[in-house]
């Protein structure tokens, strides 16, 4: 296995860095999109509220794999064409988009509606109060499922191979069919997926333990 690893590994050191851009990528997106959805999930106006549970109703229960499809060969069908990795990393945008809005909804409402009512008693502003006071005690209770979405994303990237980016999963498929030793090529490929999220999740570990102190 060790030989086939080295063999492959000029393949897969490229693949590994597409995988990571492509999963922290729509992560960072996805958590600006999912914010802005899930203050209007919490808007006073009824539009808002229709039209962000009309979003995340969507890209929840449509699969991502249709979606990227959609994208990459439906779109030029209306003249806008794009490359796989950009239609990739949309994809996984949109689609994380809508379930880290649930992520981040859930922790603002955890924080108490007296913190909003003591903040706007002091004169602070609706984005002044969301900013200093919410927020903060929010991303707290958040964190632990926006890390582990983190982490679905980063295996969801394997679903760009199918509109041939050239990720981790896709150097396996390759690699299997010209040397036949597909189990050991997709263990290899299952190790460094799980080496990845180990990092991750020990990142966010990190994190959740100094939110945890300087919230006490």
């Amino acid at each position: 296995m060790f030989e086939l690893l080295i063999r492959s590994w000029p393949l897969l050191k490229t693949a590994i860095w597409v995988t990571v851009w492509l999963g922290l990528g729509a992560f960072v997106f996805g958590s600006i999109l999912g914010m802005l959805i899930a203050l209007m999930r919490n808007s006073t106006y009824r539009l808002l509220r229709f039209a962000a549970f009309m979003y995340v109703s969507v890209f929840r229960g449509t699969p991502l794999l249709v979606q990227l499809l959609l994208i990459y060969f439906g779109l030029p069908n209306y003249g806008i064409e794009l490359g796989p990795i950009t239609s990739s990393l949309i994809a996984l945008s949109l689609f994380s988009a809508a379930y880290l809005s649930e992520n981040f909804r859930s922790g603002i409402n955890a924080v108490d509606v007296g913190q909003w009512e003591a903040s706007f008693a002091m004169g602070m502003g609706y984005w002044k109060c969301l900013q200093r006071v919410i927020l903060p005690q929010a991303m707290r209770v958040a964190l632990p499922s926006v890390g582990g979405q983190l982490v679905a994303l980063i295996k969801d990237t394997s679903l760009a191979s199918i509109i041939t980016v050239v990720e981790m999963t896709s150097v396996a498929q390759q690699m299997g069919a010209a040397t036949f030793r597909y189990m050991e090529m997709f263990l290899i490929v299952g190790f460094i997926y799980w080496s990845i999220n180990q990092c991750l999740t020990l990142v966010q570990t990190y994190i959740e333990g100094r939110l945890s102190r300087r919230m006490s």
